[in-house]
């Protein structure tokens, strides 16, 4: 692979080559990825056919093509027809000794700062909980002291004063909870990666959840029977959708609601990181719930530690199922408005020679419902 061919594939944004007909002759693999579609599908392609812009673009790109000149448009809305617009920053300029040629940059801002959120997690994590995670281990102590206090004064108390021993030991037991958690964000082990069914893992987590959380949910599965094993630790992986499915279930309350189970393959999907041209994450999981969604203020930091939308949340549960995945070099995304929450999962095939997960006592590929949302 020369220079040329790997600066082509390590550009982390979409980058499309036009001729002088305005039609596609290379895309990189992150504009496959925008565009959910091969650089041998779109290939001659009419660019303006497969790219909307919310702009009058045709009449600037023939004039910077004419100019010899960069063109720059921020801030523009930008579709493909298979998704909808996202806001963008778009870049066009001529190809140096390819007359008539252009380069087409976009830059997604709403993906850039959701992979820039992924990619820092653990970061942000860490200097979030840092000193809350040292500190952990003695503030228990001495809250398991007032705690035992409070009941040996509540023994002596006429009845109407109980109420105030009832909340210092609800509370300091609510303390002991968060700094479980805290405790459990710092203390998880390094993933133990094998080759798993993650139909059979989605599997035990629907029954657990109908049997405990999610009582009065009903759960949809929708799944691709096709798929190749994940290359993950089964356990760390059915703790986040516990997770997932449990948020969903706390959201719903107490009329229940309906969570979709959905896998899928998308074969162009791939992330970059810094030195590296980018691992394929094929493997889609999607846990969507009907319920009322994340608070618009909150939506952009939903997987940072101590954000919660919930009254008396810690803010943790996300925060560490993120920090799961991230673990598991895979991403994880979530997209949510009043009445439709998605949770995105993208996770590695497991290599030829990775070790086999031991199987669970669900079926292969169990349950593959195709109810459409």
């Amino acid at each position: 692979m020369n220079s040329n061919t790997t600066i082509w594939m390590s550009l982390p944004v979409p980058t499309v080559l036009i001729d002088a007909d305005d039609k596609i002759t290379d895309i990189n693999p992150a504009a496959e990825g925008f565009f959910n579609s091969s650089a041998k599908a779109l290939n001659g392609a009419p660019i303006w056919d497969r790219l909307a812009v919310d702009a009058p673009i045709g009449d600037a790109v023939a004039r910077a093509r004419r100019n010899s000149s960069p063109l720059f448009v921020n801030d523009v809305d930008i579709g493909t027809g298979d998704r909808a617009p996202v806001q963008c920053n778009l870049q066009i300029a001529p190809l140096l000794d390819h007359p008539g040629t252009m380069v087409l940059m976009i830059s997604p801002r709403e993906l850039a700062g959701r992979i820039n959120q992924s990619q820092g997690v653990k970061s942000s994590a860490k200097s979030a909980i840092g000193m809350a995670e040292m500190l952990a281990h003695e503030i228990k102590n001495p809250l398991a002291g007032i705690t035992g206090a409070a009941q040996l004064l509540s023994m002596n108390l006429a009845s109407e004063d109980l109420e105030l021993t009832d909340l210092i030991v609800e509370e300091s037991r609510r303390i002991v909870k968060l700094l479980e958690q805290v405790e459990q964000f710092g203390n998880l082990r390094a993933p133990d990666m094998s080759a798993v069914n993650i139909h059979d893992v989605l599997d035990r987590a629907r029954r657990s959840t109908l049997l405990g959380a999610g009582t009065q949910m009903k759960i949809v599965e929708n799944y691709d029977p096709s798929l190749p094993h994940a290359h993950v630790d089964g356990d760390q992986l059915l703790q986040v959708i516990l997770n997932l499915l449990k948020n969903a279930a706390e959201a719903a309350g107490q009329k229940g609601g309906t969570v979709w189970l959905r896998t899928f393959y998308e074969h162009s999907f791939r992330l970059r990181r810094a030195g590296a041209l980018g691992q394929a994450l094929p493997l889609q999981i999607e846990v969507i719930d009907d319920g009322p969604g994340f608070p618009p203020e909150l939506a952009e930091d939903v997987f940072e530690p101590f954000v919660s939308g919930r009254e008396n949340g810690t803010g943790l549960g996300l925060a560490l199922v993120s920090k799961i995945i991230s673990d598991h070099d895979g991403w994880m995304s979530v997209d949510s408005v009043p009445g439709k929450t998605v949770f995105r999962i993208s996770l590695p095939v497991a290599p030829a020679d990775a070790p086999t997960d031991a199987p669970t006592d669900a079926p292969n590929g169990a349950h593959k419902n195709k109810d459409d949302l």
